[in-house]
């Protein structure tokens, strides 16, 4: 099918199920090969990359419907997200959709709200939609070679922005690396998400003065040099960081 003919097709029907001038833009944040990555689709029409967001069922909450948005989208299932910013430009949706009339649902006004969330993309089997060409994990470092529609390169910085103040009072790691893991990954992610790199003796320090780590009895082998020691999350101190905050940090 035509990808123009697709939103054509569907505009009246969108107009009965879903409420108008709201939707939900989810950056999901994966954590790959020591780079930090965002998932995107390629859309069918204009070949634009794009946030797997979408709209809200006139029967759903804002958060049920953000769920359901990325299943549906991108095949993303049992990721903990959470609300960082409303995104409300008066135009921000226009040039994407002007081959169309202003009868079109998908091009009213949308105030998006967005959400971010940190995974681990070794979890999951993307799967795009009808309305996309590919659903990939994209390097951060990548973004600026590529075609973002709309105003999603701004919706991607601002999460961005909002992990990185996090990470001053929240531990992070938990959901983006595997269950055992050296310190110097660890020391990778953090620098992945704050852009620059980090003094390795001050870093380790930190991190184990907070409490959240257990050291494991093995090491990591098959390198060439000394095998570092393997880490673990201590689960009930990290979920108590989560809710009471870090300390020491």
């Amino acid at each position: 099918m035509d990808s123009r003919q697709q939103f054509l097709d569907k505009s009246d029907k969108l107009k009965e199920v879903f409420l108008p001038h709201l939707s939900a833009d989810p950056v999901i944040f994966g954590f790959d090969h020591n780079e930090l990555k965002v998932l995107l689709l390629k859309m069918n029409y204009r070949k634009q990359w794009v946030l797997p967001g979408g709209y809200i069922r006139k029967d759903e909450d804002l958060d049920e419907a953000v769920v359901r948005i990325l299943k549906e989208r991108a095949g993303i299932t049992h990721i903990y997200l959470e609300e960082f910013g409303v995104f409300g430009k008066k135009n921000r949706s226009e040039l994407y959709f002007e081959d169309f009339d202003e009868t079109l649902f998908q091009k009213q006004r949308f105030v998006t709200v967005g959400y971010y969330a940190l995974c681990n993309p070794a979890r999951f089997k993307l799967i795009a939609d009808e309305y996309s060409e590919t659903c990939e994990w994209i390097c951060l470092n990548n973004l600026l070679e590529i075609d973002l529609a709309m105003d999603h390169r701004e919706i991607i910085g601002k999460a961005l922005l909002t992990i990185r103040e996090k990470i001053s009072h929240k531990p992070i790691g938990y959901n983006l690396l595997p269950e055992k893991f050296t310190l110097s990954e660890l020391q990778k992610l953090y620098e992945a998400i704050v852009g620059k790199t980090l003094n390795r003796g001050n870093f380790y320090r930190k991190i184990m003065n907070l409490g959240i780590l257990k050291k494991l009895p093995e090491q990591r082998k098959g390198g060439a040099h000394k095998a570092p020691d393997l880490y673990s999350f201590d689960k009930r101190k990290y979920m108590k960081a989560l809710d009471n905050g870090l300390n020491n940090w």
